[in-house]
Order: C-alpha cells, then sequence, then structure tokens
C-alpha cells in the first residue's frame, strides 16, 4: 500500500499475508508520522548534513531540520512532502514530486528539482524506481536512495558483503573510514543478536539479505549500480531494522566540496536527471 500524501512512502508490504516490511501501525497512519512507515524515498539526499547548513559553490545554505533532537538535516525533504499521483494501476503507481526554492518549501532544498518513484509489484516482488531531474537554473547535487525497515523477530539472520565502514561521531556523522569489524561482518549469513549499528557502508555488493528462519522466508534487497554504499541500522532493543540502499556517503555533499574524493556525490547540470533502482523479492524455503 502506498501513501501519496505522506512522503510518497510505502505504509504495508505483504506476502501471503505476512509482512515484508514492517507494517505501519493506524496511529502513525493517522498522525501521518512518516518515520514510523514501511519505507519512504531519500532524495535529494539520503542520511545526514551537518548543521543542517550545506556547502555548495562557495555558498552555505541553511536546511530545514525535521528532528528537534538532531543538529544535522536529514533525509531530504521528499520524504516530508506530499506527492501527486500520475498514474495508478492494479499493481504499480507512478508518484511525482517537483520542489522549487521559491515555495514556501524553499528553505528544505536550495535547487529546484523534479522527482518521481515508480512502485511495480509482482508475485514475488516489488521494483522500486527513482528518477530525479534538476530543474534549477544551477548546476545541483544529488542522491538517492531509500529508508526500507524490515521486521526484527528474535531468530532474524542478516547477510551483506561490503568492503568498508565509516565510524561517526555522537551526531552519527563520519569521522573514520575503516575495515568492516568483525562484529559487524554479515558476509556469511549469521544471527544478529545485540549487535547495534547505525552506519554507512562502502563497496557494498548487492543484494543484501534479512532471513526469518521461523517463517522459512528471505528477503532480498537488491539495487542498481548507482547505489554504491548500504546504511544498515540496527538499533539495540528494536523489533526492526533497515537496510537501506543509498548513492552516497553521509554528509556527502559538503564532503565534495571540499575536495574530498569518492564521497557518491552526483553532480547535475540544469536540466539533467540521475536515477536508480530497488528490487525487494521474497524467498521461501521449504519446511
Amino acid at each position: 500500500m502506498v501513501a501519496p500524501a505522506i512522503g510518497g512512502s510505502i505504509a504495508h508490504y505483504e506476502h501471503d499475508g505476512a509482512p515484508v516490511l514492517r507494517p505501519t501501525s493506524a496511529q502513525a497512519f493517522a498522525a501521518g508520522t512518516v518515520r514510523e512507515f514501511a519505507c519512504y524515498p531519500l532524495l535529494p539526499f539520503s542520511n545526514r548534513i551537518a548543521e543542517a547548513t550545506l556547502q555548495w559553490g562557495g555558498n552555505a545554505f541553511a536546511l530545514r531540520r525535521y528532528i528537534d533532537t538532531d543538529s544535522n538535516a536529514i533525509h531530504g525533504n521528499a520524504w516530508q512532502r506530499a506527492w501527486k499521483v500520475v498514474e495508478r494501476g492494479g499493481h504499480s503507481a507512478l508518484l511525482e514530486l517537483a520542489h522549487t526554492p521559491s515555495s514556501e518549501h524553499g528553505d528544505e532544498w536550495p535547487f529546484a528539482y523534479r522527482a518521481q518513484q515508480r512502485f511495480e509489484l509482482d508475485a514475488e516482488g516489488v521494483t522500486l524506481h527513482i528518477e530525479m531531474r534538476n530543474d534549477d537554473a544551477r548546476t545541483a547535487p544529488a542522491g538517492l536512495g531509500w529508508h526500507p525497515f524490515f521486521p526484527r523477530p528474535l531468530d532474524t539472520e542478516l547477510e551483506f558483503r561490503a568492503q568498508g565502514v565509516w565510524c561517526t561521531d555522537r551526531t552519527l556523522l563520519p569521522l573514520e573510514h575503516t575495515a568492516v569489524p568483525t562484529e559487524w561482518d554479515f558476509a556469511d549469513r549469521r544471527a544478529l543478536d545485540a549487535v547495534a549499528i547505525d552506519n554507512c557502508f562502502t563497496g557494498w555488493r548487492s543484494p543484501a539479505r534479512v532471513h526469518w528462519p521461523s517463517r522459512a522466508a528471505t528477503v532480498e534487497i537488491g539495487a542498481s549500480a548507482q547505489c554504491t554504499h548500504l546504511v544498515v541500522y540496527v538499533p539495540p532493543g528494536r523489533d526492526f531494522l533497515a537496510i537501506e540502499p543509498v548513492s552516497h556517503m553521509t554528509d556527502a555533499f559538503n564532503r565534495a566540496s571540499c575536495g574530498i574524493a569518492d564521497t557518491g556525490t552526483r553532480t547535475l547540470a540544469p536540466g539533467e536527471s540521475f536515477s536508480c533502482t530497488m528490487r525487494l523479492s521474497l524467498q521461501h524455503r521449504h519446511r
């Protein structure tokens, strides 16, 4: 179930009556609390921009903060906006969002853009596609991704391959890039146990997998090559986790402005577009 008016998000996605994504509660739906929905888009950037200030082209742009306890801007602005339904079919939908800095939402992002999301459901899973076009007269930074949440029963296992990870400060901004430590190495599927992660992994090799042995089921999270980074969020003591395919590291645009390489930042000329795709596939094993 797609919720265009609430961040262009997904409220529910089930297969054979069992949730694949974390279900959205009735309370969250009624209140429009998009952070508690099953999945939402990340654009024109993912994760955080330090101190809610974008440094770009020799200028500093103040951005809106959506979380009172976080001094950084987070997840772009598309997840906070109502999207327009362009097409709706029995198993597909196309949504669109147009942002202009001259509107009441101007403090959310300083560059005009137009974005589209396409959802295509089939018997084995769902495919999500995002495309973003720079509608500004200036060159602009761009980043894309998704924030899907998955149920986390006690026996949940995780599997993904990555070459490195960014260690962070207390505000979750990147400090040091290191090899993946043993406690965060899920190249071979294993139980999450008491692990806690909220970090951006580099050199990710799609797909990642969440295994639910008690359901004899696995959800495979695949993404197109543009999604070079993977944010993994496993909060301690909670009944969910998030596996987020994204195109860039945390605070990428500010770092790129300082001349730092390999941040994943995309630079779009006026009229230029950038797109990526995520695929969630459900696999069942016979008991």
